[in-house]
């Protein structure tokens, strides 16, 4: 809970591909997924229960490319479902917007060279901001790949640096975005 506001609980059941063929991320043992019909009903249910308890301003924000399409919908949907009510549904795609991270980093002379791998040097840098272990950091310096898109990620304490630096990017477009959808309804 923050002041009047209360942060929800992340939705942990994303589609992550087709169950059966499988695809995407459902070709990996343990991965779970649901169809986007099953997400946007769970969307709507969790907003709509939120609804019920006098929550005004409820905001989405996915972390995933997968969950993007499934938020706005539900977003629109409510909306326009609750038009002339105090409820507000605010999809905020710019938490998710890498385009614009990419964009950034290449204006502070990060450039990289694409390796065909899921993640980047934004992501990665931002993990070890976290935590470096959860890049294997120790093991990536063992084996000679502390690297990324043709980005040296040593020493690690100046990556750190960035992914403190790349977070705040984030924040910032997601709080100004926030606060124009606000400003907008």
């Amino acid at each position: 809970k923050l002041g009047n506001s209360l942060v929800a609980p992340i939705v942990p059941f994303v589609p992550e591909g087709d169950i059966d063929p499988p695809t995407v991320h459902m070709k990996y043992p343990g991965t779970i997924s649901v169809t986007e019909e099953t997400y946007q009903a769970l969307l709507t249910d969790i907003c709509s229960s939120y609804r019920t308890h006098g929550f005004e301003h409820i905001v989405l924000i996915g972390d995933s490319g997968g969950n993007q399409a499934g938020m706005k919908l539900v977003a629109e949907s409510l909306n326009e479902k609750w038009t002339g009510t105090s409820t507000q549904i605010h999809f905020i795609a710019e938490y998710y917007d890498f385009a614009s991270v990419a964009k950034w980093l290449k204006e502070q002379g990060v450039e990289q060279t694409p390796e065909g791998l899921h993640d980047d040097f934004a992501m990665t840098a931002m993990m070890m901001a976290v935590d470096p272990k959860s890049v294997r950091t120790e093991q990536r310096i063992k084996a000679d790949r502390f690297r990324i898109n043709g980005v040296n990620l040593a020493p690690a304490q100046d990556t750190i640096k960035w992914g403190h630096r790349l977070i705040n990017f984030r924040a910032a477009a997601t709080v100004t975005a926030l606060r124009k959808s606000i400003e907008n309804n």
